[in-house]
């Protein structure tokens, strides 16, 4: 379940919110300059584009595509959440780790993670070293730290498996359309319904007290009131 941005969790979560989105949009920044110039040192500056012969639909229909591929991963995230124990806690890491976040925070971070990780993942990667290794690679960026790994391991896996899938539907449209458009939905989307709804359940602040007397009384009229 690909539910949050690839930042490890620990890293950022005594940051205020606008702090935050300014260490990532630094981070990714980086990471979209890094993707340029490794694909330009092969031969290719633009890792927008996978093929060179790309034919001009596929640069329109590509962010369609992305966006069902988007939809449709957070659609699953939604069931998951919905049936299992795990992921409905995973969800409540997520949201003591994230904090308060405004709608302009969310934009920012959604947009930055899938432009940044997309251009190096699968635009400068994955043509040198291929769809599953660049998703091995995905996936080792969204392993949380220390004693978070194994709540989070779920994340790891469905980080590597929407690599696999973005990887393909890149390779597919011969351009970054499709995954920069599904990465963003999928963060966004996601992000939202982290901050805003609590799967937590509801903890009393303190148990109720029982006084014998009076609970002695009630079984009382109770019994009295079966006869």
């Amino acid at each position: 379940m690909h539910t949050a941005p690839g930042v490890l969790p620990d890293q950022y979560s005594s940051q205020p919110p606008l702090g935050r989105a300014q260490l990532v949009i630094g981070l990714y920044a980086s990471l979209a300059l890094f993707a340029v110039l490794l694909s330009a040192g092969r031969g290719d500056p633009d890792p927008y584009r996978l093929h060179d012969d790309i034919a001009a639909r596929w640069l329109l229909l590509g962010p369609i595509l992305g966006l069902l591929i988007g939809l449709a991963v957070v659609a699953g995230t939604r069931v998951l959440t919905a049936r299992y124990a795990w992921a409905r806690g995973m969800h409540s890491g997520f949201r003591d780790l994230l904090g308060p976040l405004t709608t302009r925070d969310m934009l920012i971070l959604a947009a930055a993670s899938s432009i940044g990780e997309e251009l190096l993942f699968r635009g400068a990667l994955q043509p040198w070293i291929g769809v599953w290794a660049q998703a091995a690679l995905f996936a080792a960026l969204h392993i949380a730290p220390g004693k978070r790994l194994i709540t989070f391991l779920p994340w790891t896996a469905s980080a590597f498996v929407v690599g696999v899938g973005l990887g393909y539907a890149a390779d597919a449209t011969g351009n970054l359309g499709a995954p920069i458009v599904a990465h963003f939905t999928i963060n966004l989307l996601n992000l939202r319904y982290i901050v805003k709804v609590d799967l937590a359940p509801p903890v009393l602040d303190r148990p109720a007290l029982i006084v014998p007397g009076e609970a002695i009384a009630q079984f009382d009229l109770t019994s009295r009131g079966r006869k």
